[in-house]
């Protein structure tokens, strides 16, 4: 008779549990995914009455919705045998020619065929770590950084290094700093991730002159760049500034998504890469997921094909720049002494960081409670930092709630930092455990 696979594990171990009987099973990869304390006061903070500052959803009741039932429908009356079909894991070619043409709007001169489709550029980080990443290699990240990067690093084991950064975006001088002392150690990065364009979670874009010297220590210690480019036509101010991508196609990989200036409901993002490295991530792919979606290929397709897009994504634009001057507006009128803010030239997100001796995670019950929501910056590092900061995201809220929601955050900081002037010390720390947004708080 067969045993009961459950059996060997009838009894905990010491760091086991007497719920979850494959405790003892499980990969050493999926350890550290544990639940927030965090994520359940976001149940709270979805309730109508509650201003999100937190989600970084984009506002997708802008997207012109009757002209897409319209496109959907054509795609299954014309060309239903092939969209309900099984597809290719690199993408539909159509599609891939397309997407060139919207990196060609920032300066990036590309072939669709080093273009792979993914499901959101989330996937592509994924895939680009499975390729390249064993169990205790290094991975270079700014600091802070995309919650979910940091989680699909620590998922294989990487051992992440954070590179400081400052209102300019990363420190090139921090950054030669860690690869001469991993040379030191005899080690090796395998890439440095950066998110260049309005950086999520700090806002931040990274100058034009620190692109060039940041391209030229990666050139000179041989280490891979990813580019993370989600939010780029999404600016509101300043000047352009070229793709990292675009000055050095072969030691960069670009991932870009349409979750941002179309929809994530279609989950459709890319990744290009040279080709050598292309032709392992569509294996990857593969083994991962068989083939994309060709239904929400082929409806996108479509879209860029029949429908305006580049005036599209400047009504976007309009509409977001007057939510980005609300909340800097609404911060500059209202936040207390000793508190200081990003102020983006595109993107969704503000970073702030809270007067000394407030912690912003301990502080989010209460925020909760008086019905303002944000996400703490600790969820942004791998390490145990960003206590005193906090991102604040203005995609999706009105102007109007903006600013009440900002109004409402400023009273809860003000009875904190009461609490600290009276009681003395930071507010109590809450545990680490797993801080991450969910997933639409991209």
């Amino acid at each position: 008779m067969s045993q009961d696979p459950r059996q060997s594990h009838r009894q905990p171990s010491a760091q086991g549990s007497r719920i979850d009987p494959y405790v003892g099973a499980y990969a050493a990869r999926a350890q550290g995914m544990v639940a927030s304390e965090v994520r359940a006061l976001f149940a709270v903070a979805s309730r109508p009455e509650v201003v999100s500052l937190a989600g970084g959803m984009p506002n997708v009741s802008a997207l012109p919705m009757g002209e897409i039932g319209d496109i959907v429908q054509r795609v299954v009356a014309e060309e239903g045998a092939t969209a309900l079909q099984y597809g290719s894991a690199q993408g539909d070619p159509v599609l891939r020619e397309q997407i060139c043409e919207v990196m060609a709007e920032e300066g990036i001169d590309a072939a669709a065929d080093d273009v792979i489709v993914t499901v959101g550029s989330q996937q592509a980080l994924d895939l680009v770590t499975r390729v390249f990443v064993d169990p205790g290699d290094v991975v270079l990240c700014e600091a802070p950084t995309y919650v979910t990067a940091v989680n699909t690093f620590a998922a294989f084991q990487a051992d992440i290094r954070h590179v400081a950064m400052d209102d300019h975006g990363v420190l090139p001088e921090a950054l030669e700093e860690h690869l001469t002392r991993l040379a030191a150690e005899g080690r090796r990065a395998k890439f440095f991730y950066t998110i260049p364009n309005f950086h999520n979670p700090a806002g931040v874009t990274l100058t034009a002159e620190r692109r060039r010297r940041v391209l030229e220590i990666c050139r000179r210690h041989g280490l891979l760049v990813l580019e993370d480019n989600p939010y780029g036509l999404l600016r509101y101010g300043g000047e352009p500034v070229a793709p990292l991508r675009a000055e050095a196609p072969d030691q960069v990989i670009y991932l870009g998504s349409f979750s941002k200036t179309l929809s994530p409901g279609f989950r459709i993002g890319w990744a290009l890469a040279p080709s050598a490295v292309r032709a392992k991530l569509v294996l990857a792919a593969e083994s991962a997921m068989l083939s994309h979606s060709s239904f929400n290929q082929m409806v996108v397709r479509r879209y860029l094909a029949t429908h305006p897009w580049r005036e599209r994504i400047k009504d976007f634009n309009e509409m977001y720049r007057e939510r980005r001057d609300a909340m800097l507006g609404a911060l500059d009128a209202m936040m207390p002494a000793g508190s200081s803010w990003t102020r983006p030239e595109g993107g969704f997100f503000v970073w702030a960081t809270l007067p000394e001796g407030l912690d912003a995670k301990a502080m989010l019950p209460r925020a909760v409670s008086a019905r303002v929501a944000y996400v703490p910056g600790t969820g942004f590092y791998a390490s145990d930092e960003g206590r005193r900061n906090m991102r604040l995201s203005f995609c999706y809220p009105t102007p109007e709630q903006i600013r009440e929601g900002v109004r409402r955050l400023v009273g809860v900081i003000e009875g904190e930092t009461a609490l600290r002037d009276t009681f003395g010390g930071a507010s109590a720390p809450a545990t680490r455990g797993d801080d991450s947004p969910f997933p639409d708080l991209p």
